[in-house]
């Protein structure tokens, strides 16, 4: 699918998941919260009835078994989907992006909405906690003025961590995770991202991105825990951290939310070169064998669906291409009957529902009608079609939907069923109780406690590759000149995903930058001079922090597209993505190796990047820092060894590029540091 032009009059880019911050005010509804509701409910409890004069008195009506929290969900999801008319229900299976309804919030009772979400950097107004409680609510009311009073749900992108949300703690990237190997402290950035995130008013998260990314140059990488999917497949407890214990027990509960596991499935293993439009990689098409497909790909969703009872998934827009029948067939996944009705919800007993991905129907050959036909037979229970106006979208696919029941082209079954699946949540979250925020742990974005345990993360995230001379960990009395390109970029070590689709090289939210951690953790003097044009002072240890500037899907590709429409930007197009350091950064490394008294290097990235040779040999001590987040500190920690160095590679670290598709197990098998591999200093340096 061609990406299609840039309009700056809607300001939107079309067929991508990330909306460009546009500057809408929203008219928030100041009325006190349940106060609609309660009305609402109180007139449909009374009816008419004459006495034996004929007066007409008020009577009770009896509650709708819908609305009566002591009988069991499927009880309730059966009387209110005999209650639906067939408009009400496939309003349930569309959803909306927040821009396009904030206009016109009408539109969510007008078509009886399911659902609305925010795309990367679609954020209120008031970008605060309270805001964002504020908007949800906003849109919740007009959802429960419908005849049925059916709660919206609203979905986010915390991908690590509520990160639209200026002030939100903001977590390592998965690939950072992985190196953790740390289970338990997973599930407990699931849960803080949950709690955040809920406190704010969304009640469902897509995440986490359990892939196995089998090819770095796929711009991805970083949402992945790494390339071996038994890996994967342990880091996706994250999802009990965020919903709490399966079947849904805890759902209701003030800091729990929907989780979704995406993308699935195969989407780490698409081919180099069958990237969707000018993607190189991302959105391609996997060229895999049946057994292959189960080993690497569907490994991990076992798990989260079998045991942590996930509560959504998100096909990917890749496609599948079976090499045992002979390549030239791909089928996309959003259309794959086999995979989606067939393995998910029939043999691996999938009992949530499935969401689509970003107008991801799109591409599948045919008209819009054969589009939604394909995909709701296939099994996709709700349509992530954000728009409306002059681009195809929610309004359409609502009409589409129900012309094809009527036609028959769609069974009435099909409906009942993605419709129930999708009231099912509704309900295990508890929204026809409380459907309005519960802003009990609003205070709690952000908190103090959240970030100690960030930072805990970053720690146990680094991973030590080289440590020539035992020069780390650095004594915290050592005089320290810090230079290279992301040393004090916030926006670079949280890389994409953050306040926007793609991120940015700014410094506009609160955390500690590297260089703030390294300044924190010394006694002696910090000199920093980003790109090493002034003096190294004698003695000085060098530390040089070099890497990528952020992106975000298939504009991280290698050879993939440039990025040129956040506000940040002014228009100009960001580099194109190589793994290769940026000149600059390979100029600051060899000055300051070849002046400092030891030279260590991070690397703030999202894959492994190339480390040639000769500059390697110039290098004392290489860290492989990911994308740490808004804690900075937690990088100096190990640094200055106030922790220990305990992370080990979620992926093989080529020698270069062009060792690409490079993969434990493979033969040939000969990467400059293998998968696995990371140092623990036993004693500190000098």
């Amino acid at each position: 699918m061609s990406l299609g032009t840039f309009d700056p009059a809607t300001t939107r880019w079309p067929g991508r998941r990330g909306v460009r911050p546009r500057p809408l005010r929203i008219r928030l509804l100041r009325l006190r919260p349940l106060g609609l509701a309660v009305a609402l409910t109180l007139v449909a409890s009374l009816v008419t009835a004459p006495t034996s004069s004929g007066t007409p008195v008020a009577t009770a009506r009896p509650t709708p078994a819908y609305k009566d929290a002591s009988l069991p969900v499927e009880e309730r999801v059966a009387d209110l989907l005999a209650r639906m008319t067939l408009a009400e229900k496939v309003g349930q299976m569309a959803q909306a992006e927040r821009g396009d309804v904030a206009g016109d919030p009408t539109q969510v009772a007008d078509l009886f909405l399911g659902s609305v979400l925010s795309g990367g950097g679609s954020v209120p107004e008031d970008n605060s906690p309270a805001g964002w409680a504020d908007m949800v609510d906003s849109l919740q009311e007009q959802a429960l003025s419908t005849r049925l009073g059916i709660p919206l749900l609203y979905g986010v992108d915390s991908v690590h961590g509520h990160a639209n949300l200026n002030g939100a703690t903001v977590f390592p990237h998965n690939i950072g995770l992985g190196a953790t190997r740390n289970v338990r402290l997973v599930k407990e950035i699931g849960h803080i991202t949950a709690e955040e995130t809920r406190a704010t008013g969304p009640q469902w998260n897509f995440a986490p991105c359990v892939c196995v990314a089998r090819d770095d140059r796929w711009g991805r990488t970083y949402e992945s825990f790494g390339e071996d999917p038994e890996l994967a497949a342990r880091m996706s407890a994250i999802i009990v951290g965020m919903q709490g214990r399966p079947d849904g027990r805890d759902l209701a509960e003030p800091d729990r939310v929907l989780a979704t596991a995406k993308h699935y499935a195969g989407d780490g293993l698409t081919s180099f070169g069958t990237g969707e439009g000018d993607y190189t990689i991302d959105q391609g098409i996997t060229e895999v064998s049946r057994r292959d497909f189960r080993r690497l790909a569907l490994s991990p969703y076992v798990p989260a669906v079998e045991k942590h009872d996930v509560g959504t998934v998100m096909p990917s827009f890749s496609s599948v291409d079976w090499t045992t029948d002979g390549l030239g067939n791909p089928l996309k996944m959003h259309a794959h009957d086999y995979l989606i009705n067939g393995v998910l919800k029939d043999e691996l007993g999938f009992e949530g529902f499935v969401i689509s991905d970003w107008r991801a129907i799109h591409q599948i050959p045919g008209d819009y009608a054969t589009q939604v036909a394909a995909s709701v037979n296939a099994g996709v229970d709700m349509f992530m079609e954000p728009f409306s106006g002059d681009a195809v979208g929610y309004p359409q696919l609502i009409e589409t939907l129900i012309q094809l029941v009527e036609d028959e082209v769609v069974p009435m079954s099909r409906i009942d069923d993605a419709v129930s699946r999708i009231l099912t949540a509704k309900f295990e979250l508890g929204l026809f109780e409380n459907p309005y925020t519960d802003r009990t742990h609003l205070d709690e974005v952000g908190s103090k406690q959240h970030r100690k345990v960030a930072r805990q993360a970053v720690a146990e995230s680094q991973v030590l590759l080289r440590n020539k001379h035992r020069t780390l960990p650095l004594s915290p009395r050592a005089r320290v000149y810090v230079a290279g390109s992301n040393a004090d970029s916030m926006g670079n070590q949280a890389g994409g995903w953050t306040l926007t689709w793609q991120g940015g090289s700014t410094n506009v939210f609160p955390g500690s930058t590297i260089l703030d951690g390294i300044e924190d953790a010394t006694k002696g003097q910090v000199v920093f001079s980003e790109d090493a044009s002034a003096p190294v002072p004698r003695k000085a240890d060098g530390i040089v922090v070099v890497g990528e500037t952020p992106y975000a899907e298939g504009f991280g590709d290698v050879g993939g597209p440039q990025w040129a429409w956040d506000p940040g930007d002014n228009g100009v197009p960001r580099p194109p993505k190589t793994m290769q350091l940026s000149d600059a950064d390979r100029a600051a490394v060899e000055t300051v190796c070849a002046q400092a008294r030891s030279c260590t290097v991070l690397v703030v990235s999202g894959r492994p990047m190339e480390i040639p040779a000769d500059l390697l040999s110039q290098i004392d001590s290489l860290v492989a820092s990911w994308l740490p987040g808004s804690e900075g500190d937690g990088v100096a920690d190990v640094l200055f060894g106030r922790k220990q160095f305990t992370g080990k590679l979620p992926v093989t670290w080529p020698r270069s590029v062009d060792q690409q598709p490079i993969n434990i197990g493979d033969e040939d098998y000969d990467p400059l540091y293998p998968y696995g591999f990371g140092l623990t200093p036993k004693k500190r340096g000098r």
